[in-house]
């Protein structure tokens, strides 16, 4: 199993406490699941799963309540319980990629990293920008490196390639040996709580060039009116405009040129009947010619929907803000 250092390291995804999916799709979490969080927050688990299987007996299908079951579940290192919640949100909400993230941290606190990989790149084809599954889908591919490496030196002592690829990857984890069987510990999982904003209906065309906005001078103004534009261009499915809101320096997901990365885009929007992005921004912070802008995202596309927060970074480019870093979580 993962040793105390690498379990740290692996991220489990969070889903935004205002918002569920009942069994029609419309919003609205019972009293109880939101007591349920707040008790989970203040460390109370065995109140909040009393909690959140009260507000589950009403409404079994919440998307939102089960998560947090699989959460609190995983906090109180019932991890065969847990899985088994994720593993039933995957299969009834499959557009969802953090119940597959947080399967994938669960299994490879087990050892299990062959499933832990599947999982995890089963998220990223669900949230191609699902920055924190990337992570932990790397730190999984570390560790079986490193497994591989030990196992060439001890056929092979006298192998001094391997014996500097083990020594970076130990150098990662700090870690001085092959992990044990000993149970992972975890750093608390926080639920993000989404601020309640008015939400931007992103349901028309961007009549700009690619990723111009007409600027006022009031940077935080210009910023949101730029992410604004970005999500209408988004939903109008008006692929040239989308993808001229990106700076030429945008971090593209590990392992992906630049043209693969657009041409991967264009394959998930064009194709769609339609498409709605509705994004509350919640903080927007600025340094010079650097914004940060964390955001929740509604987005809905044929039968596909999924509620997450984002964080997007606009780098100041002449008379533009383009984005130069998009990834899930605050």
């Amino acid at each position: 199993m993962l040793t105390t250092n690498l379990s740290r390291k692996l991220r489990y995804g969070v889903v935004a406490c205002a918002i569920c999916f009942s069994p029609s799709g419309v919003a609205g979490p019972a009293e109880d699941t939101k007591d349920a969080t707040k008790l989970y927050q203040q460390g109370k688990l065995d109140q909040a799963l009393s909690k959140v299987n009260g507000a589950l007996a009403q409404q079994p299908k919440d998307a939102q309540g089960r998560f947090l079951k699989g959460l609190i579940l995983t906090e109180l290192k019932k991890g065969a319980d847990a899985i088994q919640v994720f593993t039933g949100l995957t299969e009834d909400y499959p557009e969802l990629p953090e119940p597959y993230n947080n399967l994938a941290v669960l299994y490879a606190g087990q050892g299990n990293y062959d499933k832990a990989k599947a999982a995890l790149e089963l998220a990223i084809h669900t949230h191609p920008s699902y920055a924190t599954a990337y992570e932990n889908l790397g730190d999984i591919y570390a560790q079986l490196a490193r497994r591989s490496y030990d196992k060439a030196l001890q056929l092979d002592k006298a192998n001094l390639t391997a014996q500097g690829k083990l020594s970076m990857v130990k150098d990662i984890f700090n870690l001085p040996k092959v992990a044990t069987a000993d149970a992972p510990k975890t750093a608390p999982v926080q639920v993000a709580v989404a601020t309640k904003t008015e939400p931007v209906k992103a349901t028309t065309a961007v009549a700009t060039k690619p990723g111009n906005v007409a600027l006022s001078g009031n940077a935080t103004a210009d910023v949101k009116a730029t992410v604004e534009a970005w999500a209408k261009a988004w939903a109008a499915k008006d692929t040239a405009a989308y993808l001229g809101f990106y700076a030429p320096d945008f971090e593209t997901p590990a392992g992906m040129t630049r043209a693969a990365w657009e041409a991967q885009r264009k394959e998930r929007i064009e194709p769609k009947k339609a498409i709605s992005v509705d994004v509350n921004i919640i903080k927007t912070s600025l340094q010079g010619n650097v914004a940060t802008v964390v955001l929740r995202q509604i987005y809905r596309a044929d039968a596909v929907k999924s509620d997450n927060t984002k964080t997007l970074r606009l780098v100041k480019t002449g008379d533009r803000w383009l984005i130069n870093l998009e990834r899930s979580g605050a």
